[in-house]
């Protein structure tokens, strides 16, 4: 499987959902995912945690489309894609 999975993304995912305060056990358990990756390069659980709050954003987002930035919503389908 062949992922290519952009830190700068993971990381702007991790601020944005501290930032707007959306699910705190989400942020942690992806926060965990990430370090994972980067020791065993296995990006299922980064996927996962991915999608998780790609669906998240995209609900604030039909919210007040000001509240996440398109950009980064498309950066995570592209990670949640593969």
């Amino acid at each position: 499987m062949s992922v290519k999975i952009s830190e700068k993304t993971i990381v702007s995912t991790l601020e944005k959902l501290e930032k707007l305060q959306l699910n705190e056990k989400l942020h942690s358990e992806l926060s965990w995912c990430w370090n994972s990756y980067l020791y065993d390069n296995n990006p299922e659980g980064v996927i996962e945690k991915s999608k998780a709050a790609l669906e998240l954003f995209k609900a604030k987002r039909e919210e007040n489309s000001r509240a996440v930035a398109k950009k980064l919503v498309q950066d995570l389908e592209k990670i949640t894609l593969n």
